[in-house]
């Protein structure tokens, strides 16, 4: 079966950013993959900040990234780039950490000014780390997400289809590749 591990650079665990990764989730289970979230905030701070790259929590989640054949990599926009907390897990990654991944980028931030972030801030990050298929970005608008009284994101029409479309190629890919 094969493996997707969804990287999430939210500092809070009640975003935004989460519902529409619970909503992508969702969809990549229905098609049978094995999902793998890592929420970079449950690292141990200290892990990160001091580069402790033989740290139980940094191999464990190097590891799934390795065994992984797609990383779906979500991260809030804060000062028109992707978040810190982020930044310092991508630096722990293996030079060629994603090398053969298919990757799909997601940003959520508050106004279209930062829609070129994933393109001029994330995507050279995830190039550098080996990633050669980058599919196009999905960026999210905050208040195209609500919450219902459950609990869950309401995705406005128009973000919901797009998602959708994204993450169908995105499992179109990933089936394209491992069937190789």
């Amino acid at each position: 079966m094969p493996k997707v591990v969804i990287i999430s650079g939210s500092p809070t665990p009640t975003s935004r950013l989460h519902g529409v990764i619970e909503v992508a989730k969702t969809v990549l289970l229905q098609a049978g993959l094995e999902v793998e979230w890592i929420k970079v905030r449950d690292i141990p701070a200290e892990d990160l900040l001091y580069a402790k790259f033989d740290s139980e929590a940094i191999v464990k989640a190097n590891a799934s990234i390795a065994e992984a054949d797609a990383v779906f990599v979500a991260t809030p926009v804060y000062k028109a780039s992707y978040t810190g907390v982020l930044k310092a897990f991508l630096d722990l990654l293996p030079q060629k950490g994603l090398e053969r991944k298919i990757v799909l980028p997601l940003a959520v931030g508050g106004t279209i000014s930062h829609l070129l972030a994933i393109d001029y801030a994330l995507k050279p990050v995830l190039s550098s780390l080996g990633a050669q298929n980058i599919l196009q970005g999905v960026y999210v608008l905050d208040k195209q997400v609500t919450w219902s009284d459950q609990g869950q994101a309401i995705l406005d029409d128009e973000i919901s289809t797009r998602l959708h479309e994204s993450v169908s190629e995105f499992i179109q890919e990933i089936k394209w590749h491992t069937s190789r």
